[in-house]
């Protein structure tokens, strides 16, 4: 099932950062994805919205993998699935 336009909404508000470089990663991904995201997708993007923008930088270029305190739910295939398009060139 995909995400309903408020909680499209909700995410897409939620996605705006301190960091250009964040925003520019987050944009590019609604832009290819957003109309056809999952209600999971949308769970695990709530999840990666609610870091610090540095720890969301350091996943989204692929620094680092996980983050501590939160590592057993990045390692979700959906987690994974969803990191994966968001680092997409």
């Amino acid at each position: 099932m995909t995400l309903g336009n408020a909680e499209l909404y909700r995410l897409k508000s939620d996605a705006r950062r301190g960091l250009l470089e964040n925003d520019l990663i987050l944009q590019r991904f609604f832009e290819r994805y957003g109309a056809h995201l999952s209600v999971e997708d949308g769970r695990v993007l709530s999840q990666l919205l609610a870091l610090d923008d540095n720890d969301l930088m350091d996943l989204l270029i692929g620094r680092r993998d996980s983050v501590a305190g939160q590592e057993k739910e990045m390692q979700s295939d959906s987690f994974k699935t969803v990191l994966q398009k968001l680092r997409e060139k």
